[in-house]
């Protein structure tokens, strides 16, 4: 009659919880009839797993770190409790732990990395009707974002506003936006970050949003060209301090030429965060209000007004325009330009002067993909050397993302998402960037980095890597209705690859029915790939369901180079990221160049 466990009750419902049956098999592998793992037994186990510059001092070090019996510990041995909690630790991750902390070179050209961006960041859900909140860009700052976007807008009282333009989302003041960059930006990564500011404001309160740049942000803001030894490259993420004006700028000044060539003009510049000694850059799109731009007689006015109106002057061809003029940006703004020149991407054939490094392109998803399918090795060669910002589509009413991985294959180094909006998208964002300290800067593969790359995604070549992963059991996935005792899971996993389009494949288990605690599935997964160094892996669970979708229970997304080999337990994430410990995978990987 009494449901409470009591006394040795407790012992062995917790003994039966911990077992792990195919840990015990894999421990008395290698310990034999002791039972017991020696230092020399465990560095057998870690050669077995790949584990680079594995010696008997590491396997030493191992024991007193998880070992959870002070005798066997005094005694150099292992037990399989410690072998348990060494392969649930960090060290026993899918995870390279070495490639958690800041492990790459820095003092590359900024156009040598990929940049985690976020499109409309000032939003909080649907850019229809959704709540603009400066808690968004702390947020976006939170996981590692480097590049934020401000739509700018005239607001009352003579102060600019940010929201989406012409729709029911509410407005927040650009000065609060302002604050909370000088606040937040700093906080997880001592890298740049670029403020994309879309600006429909005029003379008057672009001047109040130059002054708000100036004061708010202080000597954080970097307003002259860094002294560079190669003023024909960007700067790297390790800038130094800015040294006093010089009377000739090194890193390009916009607006030297204010008449309407292209689409798109933007005026850039830096900031300087005095405690953490890195720079910030800003990137200021400056867009023309529809009242302000005329066309001549006999253009074709109609087709283009309400484009230019909702300020999408990417792609537009404003060749014609006549009234777009230097007169219509504050000098204030101006005065702010050093790098990120917004420029239109008319053709990527070889110019006779070639373009300079600090002129960046913004393109739709859609204009994107077609350079990537029409021009592929020529748009990967143009972003060795300059700067490519890719954005949603208009039509992606719901605050929907696109998938970045084809973006990143053509060496795209900013490409924005909809931070607010979960789903694989983010998902792949977040394993993009989960390495290198997290710090929203990644190092491209130098097929992507090279100026004479012959690199194309469309046509990688053939394969060159064996992915196998053997998916053996998980351990306590979550209930997905926990007011319903009856909602055990019935997972499945599925293993998807990410990378360019020949090596995109997803494989997946069967669904083991009735059993989200220790569910055993046994099964290998085997991919061939053309270009590993550009592959995500993304490990999902799912709740099986005959009639309707898989529901989903968790994912774990990573790099293929940040991937261990050997036995490692996969730590599953919620939908919007979270942690879902103790919910784990439990597979063996291996890798064959």
């Amino acid at each position: 009659d009494n449901e409470r466990l009591e006394g040795t009750e407790i012992e062995e419902f917790l003994r039966r919880l911990l077992k792990r049956p195919e840990l015990e098999e894999i421990f008395h592998r290698y310990s034999g009839e002791d039972r017991v793992l020696s230092a020399p037994e465990l560095l057998e186990f870690l050669e077995d797993q790949g584990e680079d510059g594995a010696t008997l001092a590491h396997a030493q070090q191992l024991i007193q770190t998880y070992e959870l019996n002070e005798t066997a510990k005094q005694h150099e041995l292992m037990t399989l409790d410690g072998f348990m909690m060494y392969l649930l630790s960090p060290e026993g991750d899918a995870l390279n732990p070495a490639h958690t902390c800041m492990f790459q070179d820095m003092d590359q050209p900024l156009a040598h990395y990929f940049i985690s961006s976020s499109h409309n960041t000032y939003l909080t859900d649907s850019q229809i009707q959704g709540l603009s909140s400066t808690e968004a860009y702390v947020r976006a700052f939170a996981q590692g974002c480097r590049c934020v976007e401000l739509d700018c807008w005239e607001g009352p009282g003579g102060e600019p506003v940010i929201y989406h333009g012409h729709t029911l989302t509410s407005k927040i003041l650009f000065r609060d936006v302002v604050q909370a960059v000088r606040d937040h930006a700093f906080t997880l990564s001592p890298y740049p970050v670029i403020l994309s500011l879309e600006n429909h404001c005029g003379l008057e309160q672009q001047a109040v949003m130059a002054c708000h740049l100036r004061t708010i942000l202080g000597d954080m803001l970097v307003t002259q060209a860094l002294d560079s030894q190669n003023p024909e490259e960007l700067p790297s993420p390790e800038v130094m301090p800015p040294e006093p004006q010089r009377s000739s700028k090194k890193g390009g000044l916009i607006f030297d030429h204010p008449g309407c060539t292209g689409g798109e003009r933007g005026l850039t510049s830096s900031s300087q965060n005095t405690t953490c000694g890195r720079a910030c850059t800003v990137r200021l799109k400056l867009r023309g209000p529809c009242a302000e731009v005329g066309f001549r007689k006999g253009d074709r006015r109609n087709k283009y007004t309400r484009r230019v109106w909702m300020g999408e002057l990417e792609g537009v061809d404003l060749s014609e325009c006549t009234s777009i003029r230097a007169k219509q940006i504050s000098p204030e703004l101006s005065a702010l330009a050093v790098y990120c020149c917004a420029t239109r991407l008319r053709t990527l054939r070889p110019a006779p002067v070639p373009p300079q490094p600090y002129q960046v392109s913004s393109l739709s998803e859609r204009k994107a993909k077609k350079l990537i399918r029409e021009a592929g090795n020529s748009f990967v060669r143009h972003n060795t050397r300059q700067l490519t910002r890719v954005y949603p589509s208009g039509l992606r009413m719901n605050s929907a993302n696109y998938s970045p991985q084809e973006m990143w294959n053509s060496g795209c180094q900013l490409v924005a998402l909809n931070f607010q909006t979960p789903g694989y998208e983010m998902d792949l964002n977040a394993g993009r960037f989960l390495v290198n300290g997290q710090c929203g800067y990644v190092l491209k593969p130098a097929c992507l980095r090279q100026p004479d790359t012959n690199f194309d995604p469309e046509s990688p070549g053939p394969p060159r890597t064996t992915l196998t992963i053997q998916v053996l059991t998980a351990q306590q996935l979550p209930k997905l209705n926990a007011e319903k005792p009856s909602s055990i899971v019935d997972p499945l996993v599925r293993v998807e690859i990410y990378g360019v389009p020949m090596d995109c494949a997803r494989k997946e288990t069967d669904y083991v029915l009735n059993n989200g605690f220790n569910p055993h599935w046994g099964q290998t997964l085997q991919f061939q790939l053309r270009a590993p160094e550009l592959v995500l892996v993304r490990f999902v669970v799912e709740d099986y369901d005959t009639t309707s979708p898989n529901d989903f229970v968790g994912q774990f997304t990573l790099p293929l180079n940040s991937l261990k080999q050997g036995y490692r337990h996969i730590h599953l994430l919620s939908k919007d990221g979270a942690s879902l410990s103790p919910a784990t995978i439990f597979v063996h990987i291996r890798v064959q160049h």
